[in-house]
């Protein structure tokens, strides 16, 4: 029930911050009928208690048309004034005394632009209030407190307000035609400046491409291909280093040594015999 009891009190004040503006702390506007309950039931501390609710810090407040209220009640109420004297104080502004539910229907007014959160326990001043569109309202059911969801006329009052900013004001919808009459103005006259403009240029034109096929002139400079004076380095595979040079070359004076010393053997040996 617990967890219930904190998603539907969450929810709510998801509401009222959303579509109305609350914010932390929120504000708890107290009459004596609550305090009073608080202090019968031993609600103690009382922000902390509230604070649970809300799921963030709170301030309380009353007024002083309160405090005279609680005074003229007499001595059974004495301990809810001492309790009521040690919360913030609203203006009211009032030089004549009024009712403690009078004071407070002056103070929230028909929009609430302080963002009072409304603790009472007098049935009809929490009725009165569904009707008012953000004023969410507290009240105690013996050491329990709770926050009454958001009524039918609040939620339908959100809805009618979303639809009205979706929808152009009247002095929007002058702007956009005014704005709408003069684009379409200037594209007419662009697209009959273009028209004329085309019309002008096409004419000599002609009259030049005619002059160009007289002169046989030509449009643009035809550049010569160079072509390529030798195969690209890159292609080709490189050549094999010879770890012998010249080979050849030697082997060829190694044989005419040989030759050589042959003939001069032979002729030696023919000499010789000769003699």
């Amino acid at each position: 029930m617990r967890v219930r009891k904190q998603k539907r009190h969450r929810r709510a004040v998801r509401f009222y911050t959303a579509c109305f503006g609350f914010r932390q702390p929120f504000k708890i506007l107290c009459d004596g009928t609550f305090v009073h309950n608080l202090i019968v039931n031993r609600v103690a501390p009382a922000d902390k208690a509230l604070s649970n609710i809300l799921g963030g810090s709170v301030k309380l407040f009353t007024t002083r048309c309160i405090l005279e209220e609680l005074k003229r009640l007499g001595n059974s109420y004495s301990e809810s004034l001492q309790a009521a004297h040690k919360l913030m104080i609203a203006k009211c502004d009032h030089e004549d005394k009024k009712s403690a539910e009078a004071c407070i229907v002056e103070i929230i007014g028909e929009n609430n632009p302080e963002h009072f959160f409304v603790a009472t326990q007098d049935f009809d001043l929490r009725k009165k209030f569904r009707e008012v569109p953000g004023v969410p309202v507290i009240f105690g059911l013996r050491n329990a407190l709770f926050l009454e969801p958001p009524s039918a006329f609040q939620q339908e009052f959100v809805k009618s307000s979303e639809e009205q900013r979706l929808h152009a004001t009247e002095p929007e919808y002058k702007i956009l035609k005014n704005r709408t009459k003069s684009t379409s103005t200037n594209e007419e006259s662009r697209h009959s400046s273009d028209e004329n403009k085309g019309s002008e240029e096409m004419q000599p034109h002609k009259k030049k491409q005619g002059a160009r096929m007289r002169m046989d002139v030509k449009d643009r400079p035809q550049f010569k291909r160079k072509k390529a004076k030798a195969p690209n380095p890159l292609s080709c595979k490189k050549k094999k280093k010879d770890i012998n040079p010249k080979p050849s070359s030697e082997k060829v004076n190694i044989t005419c040594c040989n030759f050589f010393t042959l003939l001069v053997g032979l002729l030696c040996r023919v000499l010789v015999s000769i003699i």
